[in-house]
């Protein structure tokens, strides 16, 4: 097994890979909203992005801790680079699957919050899916970040606290200085995560 030894990345696939161990449970899929279509975050990446990523270069592993190609500034860089590796294209994918436009879905997340009303509730933000996707590590692709926008708002207590958000999602992209989303959802319907 290849080792990677850049950290920012290794987090990346970290998870990734957790994510699609917590997403093969078999409760997960008991949808309880009969309106929604529960659906997997890796559901909203081309076949193709999602294979990039999950078998990455063998030149990662070569990368030594702490150099100049080990920092996450130098590996945002090469994604956005124009660059025909597909790995660095699928870390920046906003490919989406069409097919989820305008569909009533259901999908476990965690909240990045970008908006707050006057009460200090959460009206806008990003949903991720891993604790940690937008603040401490490179963000996800933009096609596994999902723009919210919730006008009654929502006290969030902690971000490590995961929800289950249902609501009708598009394939609409939004960027600003956290991240960049390739889709947007219109929450209808929030609570919190349980298996």
């Amino acid at each position: 097994m290849t080792t990677l030894k850049n950290p920012g990345l290794t987090t990346l696939l970290a998870g990734i890979t957790a994510l699609l161990f917590m997403l093969t449970s078999p409760a997960i899929f008991s949808a309880t909203a009969t309106d929604y279509q529960t659906i997997e975050w890796t559901e909203l990446m081309p076949p193709e992005d999602l294979e990039a990523l999950m078998n990455p270069p063998e030149y990662l592993s070569e990368i030594a801790d702490g150099s100049l190609e080990d920092q996450i500034n130098s590996q945002l860089q090469g994604a956005m680079a124009a660059d025909d590796s597909r790995y660095q294209q699928a870390l920046s994918s906003t490919r989406i699957v069409p097919e989820f436009d305008n569909r009533k879905v259901r999908i476990p997340a965690f909240i990045v919050p970008l908006e707050y009303d006057d009460d200090q509730r959460v009206t806008e933000f990003f949903l991720v899916p891993y604790f940690g996707a937008c603040i401490h590590v490179p963000p996800p692709p933009p096609n596994q970040i999902i723009y919210a926008s919730y006008d009654q708002g929502m006290t969030l207590e902690a971000l490590y606290d995961a929800f289950w958000i249902s609501g009708t999602l598009q394939t609409t992209m939004t960027e600003n200085d956290t991240a960049t989303s390739a889709y947007s959802i219109a929450v209808e319907a929030i609570e919190p995560y349980t298996e």
